[in-house]
Formats: C-alpha cells, sequence, structure tokens
C-alpha cells in the first residue's frame, strides 16, 4: 500500500543550477525573467507530498541529501538518458562534476521550497540507491494543470521498471495531486505533438499568415 507523508519544508532557497534545466520545458527568454513572479500552479493550501512509500521503491524530494545518488544513478546510464529523456546530448555528460551535481540538487530544493516544480528521487526501500527521477512541473501548454516527466536508470528499464512506475505515478498523480488534466509528454502524449503544442505557445510567436 502506498504511503504518504506529507511534511513542510523550511529554509532558505538555494540558486538553481543550469544543469537543473534537465527536467524543464524551454522556455522563452521573457518567460524566463518572469519565472520568479509566477504563482505556483498549485493551490496555497496544497501541502506536496514529501515522503511516498510503494512497493519495491519510495519517493522523496531531490536536494543534496540524495545528491550522491542521484548522481551515481544518471551516471550510470548516460546514453539511455540522453535517448529516452532528455532527447538531447546535454544532459547527463561524463563532464558532470560532483560540484555539478550538488549545485543541481541545491536549485532542485530551491525550486520545491518555491513551490514552482516538485521534483522526487525515486530509491529503493532501504534508500540505497536512486532507481530514477519523477518531476512535476507547470505546463507551458494551456489545457493542461502540470506536466509530470520521469525517467529510471538503464538497468531498472531493462527490468521492466519504466513501465510500472509510469502506472504507479499516473495513479498517484491523480490521486494525491490537485490536478485536473496532466501531460504525460513522450508517453500519453507523443514527443512530436507536445513539442508542436509547446511551439505555438511561444510567447511573442508570429500568428499564421492569412490568405487574402
Amino acid at each position: 500500500m502506498t504511503k504518504l507523508v506529507p511534511i513542510l519544508i523550511l529554509g532558505a532557497a538555494a540558486m538553481a543550477s543550469p544543469v537543473g534545466a534537465r527536467a524543464q520545458q524551454p522556455a522563452a527568454p521573457a518567460a524566463e525573467a518572469k519565472s520568479a513572479r509566477v504563482p505556483s500552479f498549485v493551490p496555497p493550501d496544497f501541502t506536496p507530498p514529501m515522503l511516498v512509500e510503494a512497493a519495491g521503491f519510495k519517493l522523496v524530494p531531490l536536494g543534496p541529501d540524495v545528491v550522491k545518488a542521484d548522481f551515481d544513478a544518471y551516471m550510470s546510464s548516460i546514453d539511455h538518458l540522453q535517448e529516452t529523456f532528455t532527447r538531447s546530448a546535454k544532459w547527463p555528460t561524463p563532464a558532470i562534476t560532483a560540484a555539478d551535481s550538488m549545485r543541481d540538487m541545491e536549485g532542485e530544493q530551491a525550486l520545491f521550497m518555491s513551490r514552482r516544480s516538485f521534483d522526487y528521487s525515486v530509491l529503493t526501500p532501504d534508500g540505497s540507491r536512486e532507481r530514477g527521477s519523477v518531476y512535476v512541473s507547470p505546463s507551458p501548454v494551456p489545457g493542461y494543470d502540470a506536466i509530470v516527466r520521469l525517467w529510471v536508470t538503464k538497468a531498472d528499464y531493462d527490468a521492466g521498471f519504466d513501465a510500472q512506475l509510469y502506472a504507479w505515478v499516473t495513479k498517484w498523480v491523480q490521486a494525491a495531486w490537485p490536478f485536473r488534466k496532466v501531460a504525460y509528454p513522450g508517453r500519453s502524449i507523443d514527443w512530436q505533438s507536445w513539442d508542436a503544442m509547446v511551439a505555438a505557445n511561444r510567447p511573442g510567436k508570429a500568428a499564421p499568415a492569412q490568405t487574402p
């Protein structure tokens, strides 16, 4: 049975690292400049889960406490994640250092604390190893309350955990989060369609020319 333990986060927000962009959809410069002033995409009275325990894994927020487990997980699966998650050679790369990883985790923690996104480490029940990550973020496409993305390590993918985690996450989000409509890019919505919707809704995009 899944166990939810909501706890409030306290403390000062840390600076976000560029490495943390691994979980974010591309944003226009104007949108990035205003991001700090954008209200949270969850209601003020919503307390995000801080510990979720399920069969074979548990979720905790990404942050400095899981920096080593997170670093070890994605560095073990560089090619796999470039192909299945980021669709880019920019993350992860062999050049990422332990210091980069810590800045990334400080940035993830700051985003969680400011309620701008809620990103989780998927750990083994004893917390000794990270099996993947789950990201709950605001949607850049109107009509969706949020987007959810996730990845698992190559070893866990080969063991069938990707499909298991995705099925579990969809039920968890529906039951525990205050969203009416959620997008799962690359899963419930194919990437070509999602990319087109994101591009069509970028601020400042010119309207199609009218035919006389």
